[in-house]
């Protein structure tokens, strides 16, 4: 039985609070082309982010979403796409104004190391697939205002 579900349409999603659910879908081991399936109950929405590792392309698989990107905001339905590059021209959020749940599909490129940064709460988030010096994995998130100089 695979790890990870093998149809978009899997009721197997995880709570991930504020009415926003998601599930990883069937990947290959050591790939990084991977993919989700998201799931907004009116009114949720995932924070607005841009990622330095990752580039994304999103599917509207059922619904109406609100996408926030450096544009501005639009509506997708059924079928609509977007591309999410790396870095800030791909920054994007998504929220279900309407009455009924939204369902998408994420697919990514995962690079490794990843930083996203969280431009409304001035977050950001660094992690990488190989493991820190202590052997855990690495996985940080600071407020960019407590950042240490660059030196260079």
């Amino acid at each position: 039985m695979p790890e990870h579900p093998t149809n978009a349409w899997t009721d197997d999603l995880v709570d991930l609070g504020g009415g926003v659910r998601a599930a990883r879908l069937a990947r290959t081991e050591g790939s990084q082309l991977v993919a989700g399936v998201w799931e907004l109950d009116p009114g949720a929405s995932v924070t607005y982010h841009l990622h330095h590792g990752t580039e994304e392309y999103l599917l509207v698989l059922r619904g109406r979403l609100t996408l926030k990107t450096p544009e501005g905001e639009r509506e997708l339905a059924d079928g609509d796409v977007a591309h999410f590059p790396k870095g800030r021209d791909g920054a994007h959020g998504t929220r279900n104004d309407g009455d009924d749940v939204v369902r998408y599909l994420i697919a990514a490129h995962h690079g490794t190391p990843e930083v996203i940064e969280y431009p409304d709460d001035g977050t950001i988030l660094v992690g990488a697939k190989t493991p820190s010096l202590d052997g855990s994995p690495l996985q940080l998130r600071f407020r960019a205002a407590d950042a240490v100089e660059a030196r260079g």
